[in-house]
């Protein structure tokens, strides 16, 4: 009785927190920097967008509809697919889908690229959802002329958020790079230190660059909660977080004025149960996604990050802002 009253309790600490809701109203959206250029029209229109846009997420809402993870891979990519297969296997498996994978087919603002080359990415913010969670902040990206556009990431934009102004669509802002510089950190190092930021929290050595923002918050309260009931059953727990610097996009502001990043970042939680007692998932989805009732001490979770930084200019005096965030678990085993 007392073994299974102590698994409950580690577990029960830890749910419902393990996916960060992040479902506050929405931030404030860029206002679209006025007319001013005589530079070419962008190859994309904006009707072109939301024929792709609507095209895509119907395919969406159809694998959705099938719970058929096999049907997203001709529309998605990147983190994005990754976490739709997770959210769609749980649904597959009695859990439900979840809220948080709603997109809304209506837009408050698209952001079209003026570069003429590929890989190009369109970045689109929505309107809320029906039920009021955030704005999402979709990533699309065209590999190349002879492929179609996939949705590779989508962020939920925090509350309070504020982002850069860009580009009206019919002039079109220019896509960034890795290693754009002038910035308070190039793109690829302030998706790196946004991690050792989340691994490491205020004793990372980066940490005074970044504002703190919801994910943070939320990933900190969580990792204390569970703490607790580890440490009255002699457990441990770890969390290691890694930039994906290959699954990046950024778009560059109005007026060279920052860059809009937004990228991957892996992590791995693994808790120990101490005192000879099994570790059990700690949520509904990871019992879910884990499948099976052969536990061991040791239990790895692998979550799927995708987070949205706007990095102003070095000259600014400014930190660099996490303005929004997907969270997700992919894997779960026992080791």
């Amino acid at each position: 009785m007392n073994k299974r009253w102590n698994k409950l309790c580690v577990s029960a600490l830890a749910c419902m927190a393990l996916v960060v809701p992040l479902t506050a109203c929405e931030g404030q959206l860029p206002t679209p920097a006025a007319d001013t250029s005589t530079k070419v029209a962008p190859d994309l229109t904006e009707a072109q967008e939301k024929k792709i846009r609507l095209k895509i997420l119907k395919t969406i809402d159809e694998a959705d509809q099938a719970k058929n993870p096999d049907g997203y891979a001709a529309v998605m990519g990147g983190p994005q697919l990754d976490i739709r297969i997770s959210q769609t296997t749980i649904n597959q498996r009695g859990g439900g889908m979840s809220k948080y994978a709603t997109i809304p087919k209506d837009i408050a603002q698209t952001v079209i690229p003026m570069d003429d080359g590929w890989p190009r990415s369109v970045f689109t913010i929505t309107t809320t959802t029906e039920d009021q969670q955030s704005k999402r902040l979709l990533v699309f990206d065209q590999e190349s002329a002879q492929q179609n556009y996939k949705l590779m990431a989508m962020a939920r934009l925090f509350e309070g958020a504020k982002l850069p102004k860009f580009e009206i669509p019919t002039i079109g802002s220019q896509m960034g790079t890795a290693k754009d510089e002038k910035l308070v950190a190039a793109p690829a190092d302030a998706l790196a230190q946004y991690a050792d930021v989340l691994q490491n929290g205020s004793k990372s050595q980066y940490a005074s660059k970044f504002a703190d923002d919801l994910l943070r918050q939320e990933l900190a309260n969580t990792t204390a909660k569970v703490q607790e009931g580890m440490q009255r059953n002699n457990g441990t727990q770890e969390q290691k977080f890694t930039a994906v610097p290959e699954q990046m996009w950024v778009m560059r502001a109005a007026d060279g004025a920052g860059d809009l990043v937004v990228g991957r970042i892996n992590g791995e939680w693994t808790r120990k149960a101490g005192d000879g007692r099994e570790s059990q998932p700690a949520s509904d989805d990871e019992k879910a996604l884990f499948n099976s009732d052969k536990y061991t001490s040791t239990m790895k979770v692998t979550y799927v990050n995708v987070v949205a930084l706007y990095i102003p200019l070095a000259s600014s005096g400014e930190q660099i802002t996490a303005v929004g965030a997907d969270r997700q678990p992919v894997k779960v085993e026992a080791l």
